[in-house]
């Protein structure tokens, strides 16, 4: 099978060439434009966060040999989190190649934190299954690049440290402001805004009430830390 041309330059983005060019399809999939003979990537999703919680696992305890579990735990999480896949998937614009239909289109799924984190894992499970794990490690660790040298910094709660800098600063706490939520009720997806006493704010999407409130304050502290 022949791939696209926007499909074989996502090739070259993730630096994997694949050998069953099936695999990729499947993993670009999307649920609302899967059919009888067109597979979704849930399946591919659920075996690509266990493949990157493996990557990872090996990469902390080779970097830190002597870190205790309560320092990795942190650590890990802030790598293989949903937030941290949907970074990577916009790194290499994979929104432009996920196969959607046409109500996800509709409502900004290409821009949608859940589905991109989704379809990372999907595709890491793709080049496990197509080149083996080595290939999936060599990708998963080029591709999350740095995040892994800043990853104790990107382990922090962002709610908690948000609020540390609010109260150093003699501000009010943070407030958590629910502005929409979209979807079916089993599958909903929330949007959330972190503001604070002095104007500032930040808005993000996740599929948890709790995880767009901490994606939201981890993008407005990235803003208060751009500007000082």
């Amino acid at each position: 099978m022949k791939l696209s041309g926007d499909l074989r330059a996502f090739q070259g983005r993730i630096g994997y060439e694949f050998k069953d060019p099936e695999l990729l399809i499947r993993a670009l999939t999307h649920g609302s434009f899967s059919s009888a003979t067109r597979p979704d990537n849930q399946r591919l999703e659920f075996l690509g966060d266990r493949v990157l919680g493996l990557v990872m696992s090996e990469t902390l305890l080779r970097a830190d040999p002597n870190a205790p579990e309560g320092t990795l735990a942190p650590r890990y999480n802030a790598l293989v989190r949903k937030e941290t896949c949907a970074d990577v998937a916009r790194q290499v614009d994979l929104g432009a190649v996920l196969k959607l239909g046409r109500s996800e289109m509709k409502t900004g799924g290409r821009r949608k934190l859940a589905l991109l984190g989704d379809g990372m894992e999907a595709v890491i499970a793709a080049v496990y299954l197509d080149g083996g794990l080595n290939a999936a490690q060599t990708m998963i660790r080029n591709l999350w690049g740095d995040r892994i040298d800043r990853v104790e910094d990107d382990a922090r709660d962002p709610k908690t440290a948000l609020q540390e800098w609010a109260q150093a600063r003699k501000m009010p706490p943070p407030r958590y402001v629910e502005t929409g939520r979209e979807g079916p009720d089993h599958a909903p997806m929330f949007t959330i805004k972190a503001e604070l006493s002095n104007g500032r704010s930040a808005e993000t999407q996740a599929n948890s009430k709790r995880a767009a409130e901490q994606a939201a304050a981890r993008t407005l502290l990235k803003q208060l830390e751009s500007k000082q």
